[in-house]
């Protein structure tokens, strides 16, 4: 109707907190395996791993869409989300993050 994107327009009219929750929800709306390639890659980003998120992404996806995103990880970052979880983890913790994972793609 206003010719806008439904998220910028949520830009241009919140901020803080309810501004990302509403991004959020409407990214995850448009296509949810991509949505979640994000969360996992700025879980891993940078110095330090936000392991909570990763954990929790990890298994609550792993039996639901698992294949699609680690599709939509190696489109949008180049590299697979394995080889990711590879370089950015270590020990146990590393082998089941992968095992979840499935495969390198």
């Amino acid at each position: 109707m206003t010719g806008k994107d439904i998220e910028k327009s949520i830009c241009s009219e919140m901020s803080g907190n309810l501004e990302s929750g509403m991004v959020a929800v409407v990214k995850c709306i448009k296509n949810t395996p991509a949505y979640f390639a994000e969360r996992l890659y700025k879980a891993m980003k940078g110095a330090g791993t936000k392991d909570r998120t990763l954990i929790r992404i990890m298994v609550s996806r792993s039996e639901v869409d698992m294949l699609d995103i680690r599709q939509d990880f190696l489109k949008a970052y180049g590299k697979s989300l394995y080889t990711h979880i590879s370089s950015d983890t270590s020990g146990d913790y590393k082998k089941l993050l992968l095992k979840l994972c499935g495969s390198n793609d």
